[in-house]
């Protein structure tokens, strides 16, 4: 079984989908792994190491990809890129599907197997492989320090002998893994911090990190989840009223931190022009959701908007920030699915097309796209 993991065609991606770590974990299943050269620099992995590893080097992409049987990558190829692999490799990497049906297509007519990492249940043994969050944790926490950055005074309560130094108000916006870890960061650095979502088993987990807890707790609310652990998408008059409360608080925050994303849809729209005018000249945005057309009003992807009232509008895919953590943290989730695609006596890879994690990411198949939530949705019966 031959791996490969070619540079990452974006220039503005860091990340490299293996490391020296996993090279060896995947010697261990019996394969040979090859990495362009140069792949993980970005990343702080020089070539010298991957080949102390055991890896291969190649010095082009097309000799990278040449009789693979496994391609990694952290983002999506195109099917240009992946001309000479051959028909029936696997393809594994972030898919990104939604909106990019066509670019799913090319994938597919190149004859390849897609497997979307995102896309991986959250069942048990799975949580290893849940690249969602180890990435989500990591922008929580790079979030919080880009804050920081960008925010022209102290974070936490100093007190001097020229005075007292009042503590940063940090709002959270979007409970998940990211704004989890966003809270706790911003508690660490001494912000008084406070977050909202629209799930109800969110509360308890906020207020165990010490922050306190903003939303209308309606019926509504308490109805807010669905089974597989995601916001549900809420009723125009529930929008209405949390906008209302949100509006009012973010007006006296320094720091508002934006995570909020659903699967398969834009970004929900958490903070407006109007909010944003309300805040005091100074205040920092921080929006995760920027690549997905973002939670704030005005976020533009890699830049920093200032506002007329001196409002600065983060918008960065701010996991590169951290690409050696981040490539680490990746690699170890595709090793850990790669495994169960591999046949442990025959070390040939094998996916077993009825397993539940197969599944769950398999994008394409034998020239097709074969994910139900890709394909043409039936008219309803008349």
């Amino acid at each position: 079984m031959r791996i490969a993991v070619p540079a990452e065609l974006d220039p503005a991606e860091t990340r490299i989908a293996a490391t020296p770590e996993t090279v060896k974990k995947f010697i261990g299943l019996g394969a040979t792994v090859v990495i362009e050269a140069g792949a993980g620099g970005h990343a702080g992995y020089p070539d010298a190491d991957f080949a102390a590893a055991g890896a291969s080097l190649a010095a082009t992409r097309a000799e990278t990809l040449s009789d693979a049987d496994v391609v990694l990558q952290v983002r999506r190829p195109d099917g240009t890129s992946l001309s000479g692999v051959k028909a029936g490799a696997a393809v594994i990497a972030i898919m990104d599907p939604y909106g990019h049906e066509g670019a799913i297509g090319a994938i597919a007519k190149a004859g390849v197997h897609a497997f979307a990492m995102e896309f991986m249940p959250r069942i048990t043994r799975a949580q290893v492989m849940d690249v969602l969050s180890s990435q989500a944790n990591l922008a929580g926490y790079r979030a919080v320090i880009d804050a920081s950055s960008e925010f022209g005074r102290g974070i936490p309560m100093m007190m001097t002998a020229a005075g007292t130094v009042p503590a940063a108000k940090i709002f959270i916006m979007g409970v998940g893994v990211a704004g989890l870890q966003a809270i706790a960061t911003a508690r660490r650095l001494g912000g008084i911090v406070t977050a909202t979502d629209v799930r109800p088993a969110t509360k308890e987990q906020v207020e165990s990190l010490g922050a306190k807890f903003v939303a209308v707790e309606d019926d509504e609310f308490k109805q807010a989840e669905t089974s597989g652990g995601y916001a549900k998408e809420m009723s125009k008059d529930y929008q209405a009223k949390q906008a209302a409360l949100v509006a009012s608080h973010i007006a006296k925050q320094d720091i508002v931190i934006t995570t909020a994303l659903i699967p398969g849809r834009p970004a929900p729209r958490l903070v407006t022009a109007d909010m944003i005018a309300s805040m005091k000249p100074g205040s920092v945005l921080i929006d995760l959701a920027v690549e997905r057309g973002g939670n704030v009003e005005g976020a533009v992807a890699n830049e920093i908007v200032t506002t007329a009232n001196g409002v600065k509008i983060v918008g960065s895919s701010n996991v590169t920030k951290l690409a050696a953590t981040a490539s680490a943290l990746y690699a170890r989730n595709l090793f850990a699915f790669v495994e169960t695609l591999v046949d442990k006596e025959t070390k040939a890879l094998a996916p077993k097309w009825d397993d539940e994690l197969v599944k769950a990411t398999l994008l394409t198949r034998d020239g097709a796209i074969v994910h139900p939530n890709l394909l043409p949705k039936e008219p309803a019966a008349a």
